[in-house]
C-alpha cells in the first residue's frame, strides 16, 4: 500500500471540511482576541471542553463593528464557513456575521438566509432590470385597506399624468401571507401590458414583516422578467426583498415619487418650453402688429408722400442750374491750376540760377587747376610721344639717345631729340 503524502492528505482533509461545511452557526466565549496590523481581526471560541479557531477578515470586520466592542470572555454566536489552512494542517472559521448571545432567532434565521442568497448571486447589481421611465401601466401588490395603499394613490394623483395603476389586493402580514405574495407576482405575470410591479407596506417589526423574508418569495422575485420595486416599511426597515427587487424605495409613497419623477420633469420641461414659446409668440405677434402698421398702403403712401416733399424742398434749396460751376468745383480747379503754374515757374527758375552758380564756380575750379596757366608763366613739361610726362632727371635719363620728346610750351610745341 502505497503512503500519501501530507499535502495529498491535507488537501483531500480541506476538501471534504470545506464542501460539508459551507455554513455553520455556533454559539460560545470569545478567547484570545487579537487584532493584526492588516486589519484582520483572530480569536478563538470556546465553551467548557473544545476550542476553535476564528478569522474576521478586514472587509468582513466592517460589516460587523461589533467586533471592536468585544472582548476575552463575551459569548457570541458566528455564522460563516470552514475553511483549512493548509500550511500548519489546521482548520478554522471564516466569520461572515457576529451577534452578542441571545439574539433573536429569526434574525439570526434572516442574516444566514441573506448569506446564502447572496453566495448564489441574486442580489448582485449586474442582475437587476432598468425601470422603466415613462410605464404605461403599473402593478401595486398591497394590502387592500393599508395605509402604503392611499400613500401612494396620494403620490400618483398630485405628480403622475398618465400611467394607470392596476390594484392587486393581497395578504402582506401573518401565516400564509408569503404565499398569496407569490401567487399574486404571478397573476401580475400573465396580465398583458404590466410594465412595473410594486411591492407596498408600511412599516412594523422583524415579525409583521416577515413574510416578505420568504426565500420563496425572493426566488419568484429574481426569476419575474417584469422589473420589480420593493416598497417595503420605512426606511430603517430592510427585508430580502429589497436586496433581490430591482429598486427599493424607503416607503411606498417614495416608490410613487420614484416611478413619477420623470414625467414631472417631463412636465416642467413642458411648461417651461409651453412659456417660453408663449412669450416668443407675442413677440412676434407684437412685431407683426407693428410692420403691419407701418406698412399699411396709407401709411406707405404718407410716407412716399413725405419724402418726396423733402426730395423737392432739397433741390429747391440747392439752386443747380444757378450754382453749377460752384457746385462742380470748375473754378476753384482753375484757380488751383493757376497757382501750381506760378510754382512751377518760380521753383524752375530759382533751379536754373541754382545750376548756373555751380557750374560758373567749377568752371573756376577747372581754370584754377590747368597745367596751361603754369605755361603761360614761363613753364614747359616734356613729354615722349607715348604720352609719358617726364617729371625729374631720372625718367629723362632711362630715355635711349635718339628718343624723341616733346616740349609743350604756352603758345606750341617743340619737338627735339636726346642726343
Amino acid at each position: 500500500m502505497q503512503a500519501a503524502s501530507v499535502s495529498d492528505l491535507v488537501i483531500s482533509i480541506k476538501n471534504l471540511l470545506e464542501d460539508q461545511y459551507q455554513e455553520v452557526f455556533v454559539e460560545g466565549e470569545v478567547t484570545n482576541l487579537s487584532l493584526s496590523s492588516s486589519g484582520h481581526w483572530y480569536f478563538n471560541l470556546s465553551d467548557n471542553s473544545s476550542s476553535i479557531s476564528c478569522a474576521l477578515f478586514k472587509l468582513e470586520a466592517l460589516r460587523n463593528p461589533i467586533i471592536r466592542t468585544l472582548k476575552d470572555g463575551d459569548k457570541i454566536i458566528i455564522l460563516g464557513p470552514i475553511s483549512v489552512y493548509q500550511k500548519r494542517g489546521s482548520f478554522q472559521i471564516l466569520v461572515k456575521r457576529l451577534f452578542p448571545a441571545g439574539v433573536g432567532q429569526l434574525k439570526i434565521q434572516l442574516e444566514r438566509l441573506k448569506v446564502k442568497l447572496a453566495q448564489e448571486g441574486l442580489f448582485d447589481l449586474d442582475r437587476k432590470k432598468a425601470i422603466p421611465k415613462f410605464p404605461k401601466r403599473i402593478a401595486l401588490i398591497t394590502a387592500e385597506h393599508g395605509a402604503a395603499l392611499q400613500d401612494f394613490i396620494n403620490v400618483y394623483k398630485r405628480r403622475s399624468l398618465w400611467f394607470d395603476i392596476l390594484i392587486i389586493p393581497c395578504l402582506v402580514q401573518g401565516e400564509g401571507a408569503a404565499k398569496k405574495l407569490i401567487q399574486s407576482l404571478t397573476t401580475v405575470q400573465k396580465i398583458n401590458g404590466i410594465e412595473v410591479i410594486v411591492f407596498a407596506r408600511g412599516g412594523g417589526s422583524l415579525e409583521d414583516l416577515w413574510a416578505f423574508n420568504d426565500e420563496d418569495l425572493v426566488r419568484a422575485i429574481a426569476a419575474c422578467p417584469i422589473p420589480v420595486v420593493s416598497a417595503i416599511g420605512h426606511e430603517v426597515d430592510f427585508t430580502l426583498c429589497d436586496y433581490v427587487a430591482d429598486h427599493r424605495s424607503e416607503t411606498p409613497s417614495a416608490a410613487a415619487e420614484f416611478l413619477s419623477q420623470p414625467q414631472t420633469e417631463l412636465k416642467s420641461r413642458i411648461h417651461f418650453c409651453y412659456t417660453h414659446l408663449r412669450s416668443g409668440m407675442e413677440k412676434i405677434s407684437q412685431r407683426v402688429q407693428l410692420i403691419t402698421h407701418q406698412y399699411h398702403p396709407k401709411e406707405l403712401i404718407h410716407l412716399i408722400n413725405q419724402n418726396f416733399m423733402k426730395s423737392k424742398h432739397h433741390l429747391d434749396e440747392i439752386r443747380l442750374k444757378d450754382r453749377g460751376l460752384e457746385l462742380l468745383g470748375i473754378n476753384e480747379k482753375r484757380r488751383l491750376l493757376d497757382e501750381f503754374d506760378l510754382r512751377i515757374q518760380h521753383n524752375a527758375l530759382v533751379k536754373i540760377n541754382s545750376w548756373k552758380d555751380k557750374i560758373s564756380s567749377l568752371g573756376q575750379l577747372l581754370s584754377a587747376i590747368d597745367p596751361r596757366g603754369v605755361l603761360k608763366r614761363g613753364y614747359t613739361f616734356i613729354q615722349t610721344p607715348d604720352g609719358e610726362i617726364l617729371s625729374c632727371i631720372d625718367d629723362f635719363s632711362k630715355l635711349n639717345n635718339k628718343s624723341k620728346i616733346n616740349i609743350h610750351f604756352n603758345d606750341g610745341v617743340a619737338h627735339a631729340q636726346k642726343e
